[in-house]
């Protein structure tokens, strides 16, 4: 259910166009861990047009891979989306939403700069990390 109490995730804005939506990590994970409904979620959107992701999402990504198979790997898997790079307005988005959300909340750098990165280019953030991201005013935000 999405945060914004409309009930439904149809309602979101955004929420049936592709070059709208912006995936979280934990998406990105789950297809690559090759989780049915993660992977049948994505494979529904890019039959659709481009995914994205931010920058940041990439760099967690290769932080998580262990040696250079699973390096290999990720680049393959990365081909299919398209990286939003971090922008001079994404960076000061995410450091007024640490001013705002890190002592009261506990937002996270990484998490900052990808809900900046959503608010920023009017997209909306599909996570299934919705503690993460509820408490971001303004926020587009549908649970995967």
């Amino acid at each position: 259910m999405p945060l914004d109490g409309s009930g439904s995730k149809e309602n979101l804005p955004g929420a049936g166009m592709n070059n709208n939506l912006l995936l979280d990590t934990d998406i990105i994970v789950n297809v690559g861990r090759d989780h049915a409904g993660a992977v049948e979620q994505v494979s529904a959107l890019m039959a659709a047009g481009p995914v994205y992701i931010s920058a940041v999402t990439e760099m967690e990504l290769v932080i998580g891979c262990r040696n250079k198979a699973e390096l290999r790997n990720l680049t393959i898997l990365l081909e299919r989306y398209t990286v939003i790079p971090i922008t001079p307005d994404i960076t000061e988005s995410s450091i007024k939403l640490l001013k705002t959300y890190r002592l009261s909340h506990g937002l996270l750098i990484a998490d900052a700069l990808i809900a900046a990165t959503a608010l920023v280019t009017d997209r909306v953030l599909v996570s299934g990390n919705a503690k993460h991201f509820s408490m971001i005013s303004g926020l587009q935000f549908r649970t995967a």
